[in-house]
């Protein structure tokens, strides 16, 4: 016996149906690829158990035979649909304006990270350890590693935000804790807010944290040559800097003058690029970091735009922007991409649709940012030949 017209009817109507909904729930439920690959090995081996049922039952009653084949296409078809939904979690949705995002805050639908969590007893946690003494003042930098650590691991430097302004280190220690655990050696540096001292000041202070925690990476279970920048807001334009301009002659005459502040990757959480745009120009903050405004000075603005110095040698880089962003605009992380492709730098970026500046202290933004960042990392410092 053979299946009738309706059996084909009734696949039609689940291959319309489950592909879309399986689909949707294996991004939307944010299915790994481990438990993806679970899930399908699962669903293949009880497809292929339900299809030789249904051989074997070809003679007999017509209704079990369209009952079973039923079961099996709609399992092939969930299987499929799971395994088109990709590796990794799914974007997280939206809200598009800072009083949106609070309502659903306020009624439970999403969560604020930890923002002060313990460090557990597993990790080793070093504060307030000094990497430079300039103008009579004391920068230091935290670091975090597992205790068990037996040898040298990359090294993650967190560059706080705060318009150059303010910040603190812990700021970062959702982060610096959550990838020490994964077992890197993680670390927050502190460096010169504008109003101490002017560009490239910062910029300088986060060249000799590379260097310091490279000249002492025997001590801290460092590995020197595998470093990464990680920065937020006015922190990820410190990085971007870092990473892709030449060192100058103000980190010239330092202790550790004789090691390198170059990196091997570099991640930009919704920094700006481009210091020329008009919103640039007017910007307080940028003007009070840069200590001139852009009819005084505007090559000043070029030089100290990350944008500027992009080369085809520079580290892979992994950009998060939201396309809701006030404070730093999308266009920011679109003008990066786009010069980053032009000069073949390979890079990654992650748009998120209707996410606001700071939307990585939403627990799911911040998962969706832990996951791709460790998978980054992966690729690019411990993978890496």
């Amino acid at each position: 016996m053979v299946l009738g017209r309706i059996d084909y009817i009734i696949i039609v109507i689940y291959l319309f149906g489950t592909v879309s909904l399986g689909a949707y729930l294996g991004r939307r439920m944010r299915i790994f690829p481990e438990r993806t690959a679970a899930v399908s090995r699962l669903m293949f081996n009880r497809c292929s158990l339900w299809m030789k049922k249904v051989d074997s039952s070809l003679m007999s009653d017509k209704n079990e035979v369209s009952n079973r084949s039923r079961k099996a296409f709609f399992l092939i078809l969930i299987n499929a649909s799971l395994l088109m939904a990709g590796d990794g979690p799914a974007p997280p949705r939206g809200y598009y304006s800072f009083r949106f995002l609070e309502l659903a805050i306020f009624v439970g639908v999403e969560d604020i990270v930890n923002l002060d969590p313990e460090v557990p007893p597993h990790l080793v946690e070093q504060k307030n350890l000094v990497y430079r003494k300039v103008r009579g003042r004391e920068l230091a930098l935290d670091l975090y590693r597992n205790r068990e650590q037996l040898k040298p691991a990359p090294c993650l430097i967190f560059l706080h935000g705060g318009s150059w302004r303010h910040g603190e280190r812990s700021d970062y220690l959702v982060y610096l804790i959550a990838f020490a655990e994964r077992g890197y050696v993680t670390a927050s540096v502190s460096y010169r807010f504008s109003h101490e001292a002017q560009f490239p000041a910062a910029m300088t202070d986060v060249r000799e944290a590379v260097r310091w925690i490279r000249a002492n990476a025997g001590r801290l279970m460092v590995d020197p040559e595998r470093i990464a920048l990680i920065g937020g807001s006015a922190g990820s334009h410190l990085a971007l800097m870092v990473a892709y301009s030449q060192e100058g002659e103000e980190s010239a005459g330092g202790e550790n003058e004789a090691e390198s502040s170059a990196i091997q990757a570099v991640v930009d959480i919704y920094g700006p690029v481009d210091l020329t745009t008009p919103i640039g120009q007017r910007s307080e903050a940028v003007q009070e970091f840069l200590g001139k405004s852009y009819l005084k000075d505007p090559q000043l603005f070029v030089t100290a735009s990350p944008i500027t110095h992009v080369t085809a040698d520079d580290p892979p880089t992994l950009i998060f922007h939201g396309t809701s962003d006030k404070v730093v605009p999308i266009r920011q992380g679109d003008f990066l991409a786009a010069k980053l492709e032009e000069v073949g730098v390979p890079h990654e970026y992650h748009r998120l649709k209707g996410w606001v500046h700071m939307m990585d202290a939403v627990v799911s933004v911040n998962e969706y940012f832990q996951y791709h960042m460790d998978d980054f990392f992966r690729r690019f410092l411990i993978d890496a030949e």
